[in-house]
């Protein structure tokens, strides 16, 4: 059995790194093109700290699909669970420039994935992706993932403050009741409670038996089963924090499905996080095979 099953999100990430730009006009700059969404990055980091992963997800019968699933299955990624449909695979624009950071999503085939498409959800813990779950096409999918899934520990991120504030608070908290856990970032956490940081975990807490706030360069904090935790972050010379907060994700629920400890999972979330966010790639260099 998985140790960590994430539905929702496989596609190419393109990041655009400037000094400025012009509009209208050309500048010199450096674009790279990866694999990832959020789905994909949380299990591509689970099985870098020695999970079995998997992902399940839909993406384009097109190259980049079949790049992102190759890309998947090298990570040691378990991919039985992405499916082919004529749609495009998704695509996320990030453009960093000057103190700015603008993205654009194209859910592509990601908003695609029908309940047909939903395999066994037997794992040891099960993550949801907010992105599904906040938007449509895709609400009713992950609302039947949650109610399917055969799991001990099923989670939710809650992907984007944006999408929180237009999906309604109230909304996202009642649908998302029978889950365990639920993991936000710090401006997320605020649109979920009107508090910050542990405060806000704390409501949260009240909720679900596992609320974790990511706080980026002021570490993260949760609360399990009514105890709070707080794990600072180590000075980094940061790159680019854009998924970041999915390996930190990854590597908790993971962890926690395994029988670690919540402070020793949270340390280790914490550290995973911080190597995305100092370096200049979203997963690991290399695969778990060629770490051994």
């Amino acid at each position: 059995m998985l140790d960590l099953l994430c539905v929702g999100d496989v596609m190419l990430d393109v990041r655009v790194a400037a000094g400025m730009l012009a509009r209208g006009g050309d500048v010199h700059g450096r674009v790279r093109i990866r694999p990832g969404g959020t789905s994909a990055n949380a299990a591509v980091w689970a099985a870098w700290c020695g999970a079995l992963a998997g992902v399940v997800a839909a993406v384009g019968d097109d190259v980049a699909g079949r790049l992102c699933e190759d890309a998947l299955r090298e990570q040691g990624v378990d991919v039985g669970g992405i499916v082919r449909h004529e749609a495009e695979t998704g695509v996320m624009l990030v453009v960093t420039e000057e103190r700015e950071r603008s993205m654009v999503a194209d859910r592509g085939a990601n908003a695609t994935l029908r309940e047909s498409d939903l395999p066994s959800l037997e794992a040891g813990a099960v993550l949801v992706s907010g992105y599904l779950f906040l938007q449509e096409p895709g609400h009713e999918v992950a609302v039947r993932a949650m109610e399917r899934s055969r799991t001990p520990l099923l989670a939710v991120d809650a992907a984007s403050w944006p999408l929180v504030d237009a999906f309604g608070a109230d909304r996202f908290l009642l649908g998302t009741a029978h889950c365990d856990a639920i993991l936000a970032n710090g401006p997320e956490a605020t649109a979920l409670t009107g508090r910050q940081g542990l405060e806000a975990a704390r409501v949260l807490g009240e909720r679900f038996r596992i609320a974790a706030v990511k706080l980026g360069s002021e570490g993260a904090v949760a609360v399990v089963d009514g105890v709070a935790l707080r794990e600072p972050a180590r000075p980094i010379g940061e790159h680019d924090p854009t998924g970041a907060g999915d390996a930190f994700d990854g590597v908790l629920l993971s962890s926690l499905a395994r029988g670690v400890g919540p402070e020793e999972a949270l340390a280790d979330a914490c550290r995973a996080g911080e190597r995305v966010a100092g370096g200049p790639e979203t997963w690991p260099e290399t695969s778990p095979r060629d770490r051994s």
